[in-house]
């Protein structure tokens, strides 16, 4: 039975009868810690859903250290074993998948229709990829003088401490744990505070799937857990995916401890470019799922929609039409729309902006705030124009679900005006004149241009940036540059 199978009452129903652990979970078991403990508010309804240990540096210590304990004997599987213990662990995700999206959906507020048919599903196909990659991800023999033969292997690096954000918790924890596993590393997983229950849900999954203890700890907490896995000296590897702001420190923490590897993802600013030969109400409907699915908070929401000027009027109309598909609605009704923003003060910070672009531009539509379940985590998806090409709206990630747009005349100014901030995460481009495909997705700064849709995203395909949306890739076989290292043996028999 599919999520979506079930009335709106069971959702609710089953909300009330779930019991969530909210205690770390450090070699191979669940663990009580030497920090405090804070409660988990869902911001789609203000309940209390768990309480949620706190890390201290102590607990880091432990799940670094039973990291690195197993990780020779589980880089020294057999490649079949490993990927029949990743195979056991997407089968059991799978049998899960209801309970899982249940708890992302408390969490963070996000519509179970989401969670169950888009989150969930991306989880188990991450890690099913990575399985069935194990075994075929081969060296190479390069090209040597006469008497001597090269192997060139790519070895894993040891512990990965992996570090993910709110907005997709269990989605984006897959893109960084499977291929680290799979490569033979073990690894320490930091999700944030505001959603660590599916995370440490999958660790239970994980240890019951037969991964040794220890191949995979959850520690939780804020920024003073991550530090000290950011500082830890025997941490080989850390994957982060958050804020520019955040990225920064960490590259400071890996130069002022044992230069561990770092791969970043960080912020984005992207833009939709809407030519006049496009199809305007498709480009309408995907430009309003690009800046407001998921409330907005998406590293790669295209945000910025900049307009060729003679169809400005008739685009700007059909995207606050197309606008309407993502009301706030109740998470667990079952229904379309969005769900809540991820708590209180972030919806407090998001309406700030819409005061200012509304106090600076035009708001055209939405950026109303409603109350729904008793929370008041919701925004309706605000659209505003008329600010300057140079507003703090056009550059600054909101990360909520506001829409900015602009006009253009040119070819060259709408690449100057998208390439105009300090991130480079994702572009959408919409035309029908292949010729202007090649020439602008070439000029554009961004490490996924979408072309005719948004957000273009699959398992075997990278996502990354450039400029300060940091460096590294996930998904595809790429990722495993992030985990492995090249190790040359030379042998000289001439």
């Amino acid at each position: 039975m599919s999520g979506t199978d079930h009335p709106r009452t069971d959702w609710h129903r089953r909300a009330t009868a779930l019991a969530a652990d909210g205690r770390a979970h450090i070699g191979g078991r669940r663990r009580d810690t030497g920090g405090r403990r804070e409660p988990v508010v869902s911001p789609a309804n203000g309940g209390q859903i768990a309480e949620l240990g706190i890390c201290a540096a102590a607990d880091v210590d432990r799940a670094v250290a039973a990291a690195r304990r197993v990780q020779p004997a589980w880089a020294a599987r057999p490649d079949q074993e490993r990927k029949e213990v990743l195979l056991r662990l997407a089968d059991s995700l799978e049998r899960h998948s209801e309970e899982l999206a249940l708890l992302e959906t408390l969490d963070i507020g996000k519509p179970i229709t989401q969670t169950t048919t888009v989150d969930l599903p991306g989880v188990i196909a991450t890690f099913r990829y990575y399985a069935e990659a194990i075994d075929k991800c081969s060296g190479a023999l390069p090209s040597t003088p006469p008497g001597a033969t090269a192997l060139v292997a790519r070895e894993p690096l040891g512990v990965v401490a992996a570090i993910v954000p709110w907005n997709y918790p269990l989605e984006i924890a897959s893109w960084k744990v499977a291929p680290a596993l799979a490569a033979g590393n073990s690894v320490v997983l930091k999700p944030s505070e505001q959603s660590s229950l599916t995370a440490l849900r999958m660790a239970d999954l994980a240890a019951d799937a037969g991964l040794p203890d220890g191949a995979l700890n959850v520690v939780t907490g804020g920024a003073e857990t991550g530090t000290a896995l950011a500082a830890h000296m025997d941490v080989d590897v850390l994957a982060f995916t958050g804020s520019t702001r955040v990225a920064r420190e960490l590259l400071v923490a890996s130069g002022r401890s044992n230069l561990k590897r770092l791969a970043l993802e960080a912020g984005g600013k992207s833009s939709t470019l809407v030519f006049a030969d496009a199809d305007l109400t498709g480009a309408a409907e995907m430009a309003a799922a690009g800046a407001f699915y998921n409330q907005g908070q998406v590293c790669s929401a295209t945000s910025r929609i900049l307009v060729e000027r003679p169809v400005l009027e008739e685009f700007t109309r059909a995207l606050v039409k197309a606008a309407q598909a993502h009301r706030p609605t109740d998470p667990l009704g079952g229904g379309a729309g969005n769900g809540a923003l991820i708590s209180t003060a972030h919806t407090d910070s998001v309406q700030e902006w819409i005061r200012r672009g509304k106090a600076d531009g035009e708001l055209l539509d939405g950026g109303r705030r409603v109350e729904i379940t008793g929370s008041d985590a919701y925004l309706e998806p605000a659209v505003i124009t008329g600010l300057g090409a140079d507003h703090p709206l056009h550059t600054e990630e909101v990360f909520g679900p506001v829409a900015v747009v602009h006009p253009f005349d040119t070819e060259d100014e709408a690449v100057h005006l998208a390439n105009a901030t300090r991130y480079g995460l994702a572009a959408s481009l919409w035309t029908e004149d292949f010729r202007r495909v090649q020439r602008t997705a070439a000029r554009l700064v961004a490490g996924t241009v979408s072309v005719n849709t948004v957000d273009a995203l699959s398992v075997t395909t990278p996502f990354g940036g450039f400029k300060q949306s940091g460096f590294g890739r996930d998904l595809s076989l790429h990722a495993f540059d992030n985990y492995t290292a090249l190790k040359t043996t030379w042998l000289q028999w001439g």
